[in-house]
């Protein structure tokens, strides 16, 4: 068997297919040349040879080691040259790195998930997992925003989530459409339908840094405690080492140390939502 425990050497991929999710959002579908494994919430870097490398947390099952598939906003130079890429080409990915969700932690627990915009791409991943140890949950609840229907991202996902035992799934947008049925407002609206036992859940935000941060707080109103708020900060990393300072956190390298935090362990730092 592939040893890949180099994690700081690249490995083939090939990119079998590219899905678009909305106008700025595409899911690469990579085909590693050996077996992948990753922990859902860790994240890999995926590189373009001539063109740089990005950090991208998985959206695929972390239970399959033969496919991977990265979702990717068009943000800059990097990911502009991946959102025009065609299947059959090679990619690179280096990893995987970092801390990811203690789905052990979770096991017994409500689970209530808030997510927004791309953020959605690492939930799904987590969504997998939690879907395969369902037996040992007591529920799962995902609140997930959008700006408008468009934007919203895995459109199918929403209707399955909803027919698997345990699994709830409500959707909301800043703009509807004349098609929209769904809630409109922001994310954090979604929390009025939640019903929950906060003493036995868990708490997970994922998306833009403002919408974390008033995520967070609601959450905090609500009841949860601040270890019980598990966040995924990985707005600012770079290089995935450690070495380059881009995503310092006050005494925190994001990439090292993170991207998964409970609230408490970094509420004390003033620059996390930035």
């Amino acid at each position: 068997m592939f040893d890949n425990n180099n994690i700081y050497k690249p490995i083939k991929a090939r990119l079998t297919d590219v899905i678009t999710e909305s106008p700025l959002i595409k899911t690469f579908v990579l085909a590693p040349e050996h077996e992948f494994s990753f922990e859902t919430g860790q994240f890999i870097e995926l590189s373009v040879d001539g063109i740089g490398e990005a950090p991208f947390t998985p959206s695929s099952s972390p239970l399959i080691t033969d496919m991977l598939e990265v979702t990717v906003m068009k943000t800059g130079y990097v990911t502009e040259y991946m959102h025009n890429l065609k299947s059959d080409v090679n990619m690179g990915i280096r990893g995987p790195y970092g801390r990811g969700y203690p789905v052990e932690v979770f096991e017994g627990k409500e689970i209530l998930i808030l997510g927004g915009g791309c953020g959605l791409a690492p939930i799904r991943s987590l969504l997998y997992k939690l879907e395969s140890m369902k037996d040992k949950l007591e529920k799962v609840t995902l609140c997930y925003g959008s700006k408008t229907p468009e934007d919203c991202i895995y459109k199918p996902l929403f209707k399955r989530l909803n027919n698997i035992e345990k699994f709830e799934a409500f959707r909301t947008v800043d703009k509807p459409d004349e098609g929209w049925t769904e809630s409109v407002g922001v994310v954090t609206t979604l929390l009025n339908r939640v019903r929950i036992n906060i003493n036995k859940s868990i708490a997970i935000v994922c998306g833009p840094p403002v919408m974390m941060k008033f995520g967070t707080i609601r959450l905090l109103e609500m009841g949860f405690t601040d270890n019980q708020i598990y966040l995924s900060m990985e707005k600012n990393m770079s290089c995935g080492l450690g070495k380059c300072g881009h995503c310092m956190m006050g005494e925190f390298f994001v990439c090292k140390d993170g991207p998964v935090f409970t609230y408490g362990e970094i509420k004390h730092n003033p620059e996390i939502w930035k």
